[in-house]
């Protein structure tokens, strides 16, 4: 086969002349020689290369001059190319997902300008001053109060971070939870509710960690017992033998006024749980069957 032209190898190859002069010019489609007119020409494996450098540019893999010129010199292979590039893709689909999710919190609530910036540091802190932000807050609610029963081991035991690769909900819950527990008035009603969950008090006080109670009540109000009702006394009685009422309803109006139930649901989506149903208005029954029946 002669060489051919560089026009002759644009119409064999359907290339267009300028991408193959471009081509050639970076290095990667070298012409084999030139005519007595000085025009470039190419020899046989010319074409296969060509074929193939088109491929390579056609994978949509974003390859650049330097690394298609280092797969045909045989330097690195295609498998390589694509490993790097999935890699930056996905740090590139990750920043998306923050950006939506920060922007999303951002129409919810209708942010001004000094919220929006707040918002968008926070979602980009570093995992070790995300860290720091938790451990003073653990720190200030739950200090002096790691031998009593529960409290240090569910701090523990539920970190609040967001994982490496968080979804829109993840980083959403987290910008919310975040201010949150840096809220001093936030910090202090929970310091108040952690603080009646002591050894002596009587059962019932630590009711914020006692799934058991809103299924009773729930029970209760789906046969329809009214907190006010004779009835209702019964469904205490079941709850807390023996219990001083009083306590227990000084702890449940402490977990109220602290907000622990938007903390419980925000704590559960950002590690990824599906959110439970709002225990809202068991506990609302509940405070109000204690207030009429204090015994």
């Amino acid at each position: 086969m002669d060489d051919l032209t560089i026009g002759q190898l644009a119409e064999r190859a359907d290339v267009p002349v300028r991408t193959i002069r471009f081509w050639s010019d970076a290095g990667i489609l070298p012409p084999s020689g030139r005519s007595e007119g000085g025009y470039r020409l190419y020899g046989p494996e010319a074409a296969a290369r060509l074929d193939l450098v088109r491929t390579l540019r056609e994978l949509g893999l974003g390859l650049g001059l330097d690394d298609t010129a280092a797969v045909l010199a045989g330097e690195t292979t295609v498998a390589d190319i694509a490993t790097r590039h999935v890699t930056a893709l996905d740090a590139q689909i990750r920043a998306l997902r923050l950006n939506r999710a920060v922007l999303s919190t951002v129409a919810r609530r209708g942010s001004s300008t000094a919220e929006t910036a707040l918002l968008n540091r926070l979602a980009r802190l570093p995992v070790a001053d995300r860290a720091a932000i938790v451990e003073d807050f653990m720190r200030e609610v739950a200090a002096g109060l790691d031998a009593r029963p529960g409290i240090g081991e569910r701090l523990d035991r539920a970190p609040i971070d967001l994982p490496d690769d968080p979804t829109a909900e993840q980083v959403d819950a987290w910008l919310d939870l975040a201010e949150l527990i840096q809220d001093p008035g936030f910090r202090a009603r929970m310091r108040t509710m952690m603080e009646t969950v002591v050894p002596g008090r009587p059962a019932g006080a630590g009711i914020w960690f006692a799934g058991h109670v809103t299924e009773v009540v729930a029970d209760a109000r789906d046969r329809g017992i009214a907190p006010e009702s004779p009835d209702a006394g019964a469904v205490l009685d079941r709850l807390f033998p023996g219990a001083g009422r009083g306590e227990v309803l000084r702890c449940l109006e402490a977990g109220l006024a602290a907000d622990a139930e938007r903390f419980r649901q925000l704590l559960r989506t950002v590690h990824g749980h599906e959110p439970r149903p709002s225990r809202t208005a068991e506990l609302s029954w509940l405070e109000q069957a204690l207030r009429l029946s204090p015994r």
